[in-house]
């Protein structure tokens, strides 16, 4: 029992068991020395083949390892291509950008230039505009006052119309005009029963075979008191030259009768509502109403006169009374 113990304290202890000491004890120690060998070779068995599954999973682990990194590593190369693709991408990318920063740029150089460029411009026609408005004004006041000593180059000239076109008339133009002062204002006439006339002529010079009128007869007097006598004569009645009538006005201006021939309606329509209209130098409107006397030199004056006065109010409307005279 003793021997038995101590080999049970020794297994405690992990002692090896030995031949020795298990044939040392009894019959009963041998036993169980033959079971705990025989266990310990089971147990050795199974160590054996826990080993070989170990290593057989190890070895299926390691395959396993190497078919992923194959797989890691065609993904990190396909990854690689793809980022060296996106850099490819980008680079070109920042190229484009690059370059349409630079055409931008140049854009908006231009557009500044041509900004500048318009300001310019349009600062030199503001200058063109008023150099072209004083020039036009210039060219006005010159035209008026061409106009002006034109007419007072004519202030001895008196103009008949409707005299006839006929040879026997033209040739002896000057006798016609004293025999027309004689019949119409004979107290007119200087001593010796003449006026003195410095020349008398057709206008214009070339008859025009397409006009029925008579050319008009143009007459400069030496007297320019004798021409206003006449003048004021025939503003008092009507002329005639052998039964026929005839009109004897002042000697103008072309711009000036184009001026006068302009209130021809607004003169005509004044004349019917009573309003006694004249045209005066050089072409100037003047009528009576309401007991005064009113002069106009242009026709949107008159017209606008007209417009405030309900007496006048819509009866000289020149664009309407043009219409019913077509």
């Amino acid at each position: 029992m003793a021997h038995m113990a101590q080999n049970q304290a020794s297994r405690k202890k992990g002692k090896k068991v030995t031949i020795e000491n298990f044939y040392g004890g009894s019959t009963q120690g041998k036993e169980e020395n033959e079971e705990e060998i025989q266990k310990n070779s089971e147990h050795a068995s199974q160590n054996g083949n826990y080993q070989q599954a170990l290593e057989d999973l190890k070895l299926e682990l390691i395959q396993k390892m190497e078919t992923w990194k194959e797989k890691w590593e065609k993904e990190i190369s396909c990854l690689t291509d793809k980022n060296a693709q996106l850099e490819k991408e980008l680079e070109a990318s920042n190229r484009r950008a690059d370059k349409a920063e630079k055409q931008n740029q140049s854009l908006m150089t231009r557009i500044k230039h041509l900004e500048e460029s318009e300001m310019i411009k349009q600062q030199e026609s503001i200058k063109q505009t008023q150099i072209i408005n004083e020039l036009e004004e210039n060219i006005k006041y010159l035209t008026e006052k061409v106009t002006d000593l034109e007419n007072r180059g004519r202030q001895e000239n008196l103009r008949i119309i409707g005299l006839p076109e006929k040879p026997e008339v033209n040739n002896k133009l000057d006798i016609i005009l004293q025999e027309i002062i004689k019949e119409n204002c004979p107290h007119v006439l200087e001593q010796g029963g003449k006026i003195e006339i410095e020349r008398i002529h057709r206008t214009p010079s070339i008859l025009n075979p397409q006009k029925t009128t008579p050319r008009n007869v143009i007459a400069k007097f030496k007297s320019f008191q004798v021409k206003e006598k006449i003048l004021q004569e025939a503003k008092k009645k009507s002329f005639r030259y052998k039964g026929a009538p005839i009109r004897i006005t002042h000697d103008l201006a072309a711009n000036t009768l184009r001026d006068r021939k302009a209130w021809n309606t607004i003169f005509r329509k004044a004349r019917e509502l009573g309003l006694q209209p004249r045209i005066n130098y050089p072409a100037k409107l003047t009528i009576y109403f309401q007991g005064k006397v009113w002069a106009f030199n242009k026709i949107e004056d008159f017209q606008a006169f007209a417009k405030k006065r309900p007496e006048l109010c819509g009866k000289f409307d020149i664009q309407a009374q043009k219409a019913r005279e077509t």
